[in-house]
């Protein structure tokens, strides 16, 4: 378990088979969880207690709690899901794969802890996020969340009228310094060796959108904040806020066993979970939800994709349960 979990109460594991577990606490889990214990199914949540947007201060772009802080979020959302009979299990998963199916031929999983414990579910819901990769700029990483910042939606108006500057990764940056000279009219584009057409520069221009060449050595700090930019011929560029289309990665950390497809992103810009129609997967038994999938979805799009994946595991359970019945009855009448 990790330290930033250690403060919250974990539910004891259940040694029963449960309809279903989630595996991933953030927006997405935690809503697919909701769904789940209102429709009153047995069910644990995994929680590693590591979200993605942990070192921002708040979430914005989200009606109602626009401006809340992310573990206040989650706090009551954990309290919901539990108040409704939700079982939240911090601790990190080491192993997820398909078990022997139950007498009647149901789905059956193996979920293993990283201490060790096991569970076993009818169903599973991946819901584990995703890790953002910035480039290998020295002193970037440690402003991250705060004055290095990859969402315009999510940060922006907070960085507003902001000297910003646009740290290129790819061809994505472009559309994000469109995004970003909305919010400010002091906007650098870093071409960090990327290349810009003849068009792009000329609407560059047209927006009074500066562009250097020269690559970015470092990130220079000043009084407890950042204060610009080194480039590799030591000139020094004033910037309070450094924008970066991340490379974004589903976390994927003990899940090989349920061998779940994969695809990639366009341009290198990220790796995610293969998904369909509610957060179905080509695997029998598994769906996937919120960053893990939508690399892209904020908080409130994850939170509606797990609700969706939520009631369509509850559904195919409950068609599962019927025909569970039905068999037996006519069995036990035969």
């Amino acid at each position: 378990m990790s330290a930033q979990t250690s403060s919250y109460e974990s539910d004891a594991l259940p040694t029963e088979t449960v309809d279903a577990v989630v595996i991933g606490g953030g927006a997405a889990g935690l809503n697919g969880a909701l769904i789940l214990a209102r429709s009153r199914r047995p069910f644990v949540v995994i929680d590693s207690g590591t979200p993605r947007n942990a070192p921002a201060t708040a979430v914005h772009g989200f009606i109602v709690l626009d401006g809340a802080p992310p573990p206040e979020i989650l706090k009551r959302g954990r309290r919901q899901v539990r108040e409704y009979g939700g079982r939240i299990v911090f601790g990190e998963v080491a192993a997820a794969e398909p078990a022997a199916p139950s007498a009647d031929g149901d789905l059956r999983f193996a979920i293993t802890l990283a201490e060790g414990r096991t569970l076993t579910a009818r169903r599973v819901l991946v819901a584990t996020g995703l890790r953002d990769v910035l480039p290998e700029v020295p002193g970037l990483a440690e402003h991250w969340g705060r004055s290095v910042v990859h969402c315009p939606y999510c940060h922006g108006y907070e960085v507003r009228d902001e000297r910003i500057g646009i740290l290129a990764t790819g061809p994505a940056s472009v559309h994000h310094a469109w995004l970003f000279r909305q919010l400010t009219d002091d906007l650098v584009y870093f071409t960090r060796g990327t290349e810009l057409d003849a068009d792009t520069r000329a609407r560059f221009a047209a927006r009074n959108i500066r562009i250097v060449e020269t690559d970015v050595k470092e990130v220079v700090n000043g009084d407890d904040a950042l204060a610009g930019v080194r480039l590799t011929d030591d000139t020094f560029v004033e910037r309070r806020v450094l924008a970066v289309a991340t490379r974004t990665q589903a976390r994927t950390e003990g899940l090989d066993g349920l061998e779940l497809p994969m695809e990639d992103l366009p341009d290198d810009m990220g790796r995610r979970f293969a998904s369909a129609m509610a957060g179905t997967t080509e695997i029998p038994g598994v769906w996937v939800a919120g960053n893990a999938t939508g690399l892209t979805a904020r908080v409130g799009a994850s939170a509606a994709a797990g609700a969706l994946a939520g009631a369509h595991i509850n559904a195919l359970l409950a068609t599962a349960d019927t025909d569970a019945v039905l068999a037996a009855t006519q069995k036990a009448t035969g």
